[in-house]
């Protein structure tokens, strides 16, 4: 099933002007939302190219294109050492009888390899899974059910198969394995890297401790955290650093990660935070590309453990806190705590129930997560 993803209107604008880049974990829609703008029904369009396909290989490092399209989609171009020279020099040469979407399932913004600069050239989307609000415009429980047992990738959870989520998920980490890392980066121990992606569902939500992930796998400081920022990169898991407002003894190092894939996250109350962290950085990515602003996800926590899930800052400011729980409960202790002592203008506490409750003397409201999402248009 295919759908009109929610960046498609954005991007097809910006084409008229510049070159666009779409970044995003593998299988998550960047090549279907790409044959769209260039009205095509499968790869086998003239102006699809795929670095990974032998033949295209070929005629990329020779410059061979189909120039014959107005609109030619470059898929895992990243992976060629001098892409972006290469790129510019096609972009400066033949547009706008030509124009160019690259895709990658990596940080495209990372993985620059040399080149010439290409600023002002282009413009960078990054790709999220599915949200409520790209599954309708009034979604239900049950869309919200979907989301948590399936995930947001397309594939499966348009599938809504168990069975099929399962295998999936494993031949997904075995081409981020086998494909991504082996091209992009040098890893000697691809064995322990596995293991590490294995045991990062278990830290969702806590504060994440390298130290202890080190010694689970036996390796050095410094390997494992570069082991954490290479699956960062490539779309497998993210982290989120603490915010510090001035009145708080708050905790200044720690970070917390989350998981692109939060179907693989023990079902739960970790697997419904995840879910929310992911469309909270969905949020943000989207405001950032879309709309220009500078955001930040983050977290409030003080050293003595008072915490507060998620804040959101827009050009450097708190625009709001979002405390995240399972069901119907009372306000958390730590709201008001946290209302009297900084300057955060609204807090949320949300859940998967029915309930919805001001508390207008802490700038506090307890609603459902589906409500939530309708009322500040997530995307």
């Amino acid at each position: 099933m295919q759908i009109k993803r929610y960046l498609y209107d954005f991007i097809k604008e910006d084409l008229k002007k510049r070159m666009v880049f779409i970044g995003g974990p593998r299988q998550v829609g960047k090549t279907t939302l790409s044959l769209q703008l260039v009205g095509a029904s499968d790869k086998t369009h003239p102006a699809y190219v795929n670095w990974d396909f032998i033949k295209d290989k070929k005629n990329i490092r020779q410059g061979d294109l189909p120039f014959t399209e107005p609109l030619i989609i470059l898929d895992e171009i990243h992976k060629f050492k001098t892409w972006r020279g290469l790129i510019k020099g096609l972009y400066d040469k033949t547009f706008p009888a030509n124009n160019y979407i690259v895709t990658g399932s990596a940080r495209l913004d990372f993985y620059r390899h040399g080149g010439d600069s290409l600023q002002g050239r282009y413009h960078y989307y990054r790709l999220h899974p599915l949200s409520l609000g790209e599954l309708s415009k009034n979604p239900t429980a049950d869309h919200l059910r979907a989301l948590l047992q399936f995930g947001g990738y397309p594939e499966p959870f348009y599938a809504a198969d168990e069975r099929f989520l399962r295998r999936w998920q494993n031949e997904y980490y075995e081409r981020v394995i086998e494909d991504d890392i082996s091209d992009l980066e040098k890893v000697s121990d691809i064995s322990k890297l596995s293991l590490l992606i294995d045991e990062l569902p278990k830290k969702v939500g806590g504060i994440l401790s390298v130290k202890s992930l080190r010694e689970d796998l036996e390796v050095a400081h410094a390997t494992a955290e570069r082991w954490l920022q290479i699956l960062e990169r490539l779309y497998v898991c993210y982290r989120i650093p603490p915010f510090s407002p001035p009145k708080i003894r708050a905790v200044k190092k720690e970070q917390k990660l989350y998981l692109w894939d939060w179907s693989q996250v023990p079902a739960g109350g970790d697997r419904f935070e995840n879910l929310v962290a992911s469309q909270l950085l969905k949020f943000c990515h989207y405001q950032e590309d879309v709309e220009g602003h500078k955001m930040e996800l983050r977290f409030l926590r003080d050293i003595d453990k008072r915490e507060i899930d998620f804040v959101v800052l827009q050009n450097g400011k708190p625009i709001f806190a979002v405390e995240v729980k399972s069901g119907d409960k009372n306000l958390s202790t730590h709201i008001p705590y946290f209302a009297a002592r900084t300057k955060i203008p609204m807090f949320y506490q949300v859940h998967q129930g029915l309930t919805d409750k001001h508390y207008k003397d802490v700038r506090a409201r307890i609603l459902p997560w589906i409500k939530f999402c309708q009322e500040l248009e997530m995307p």
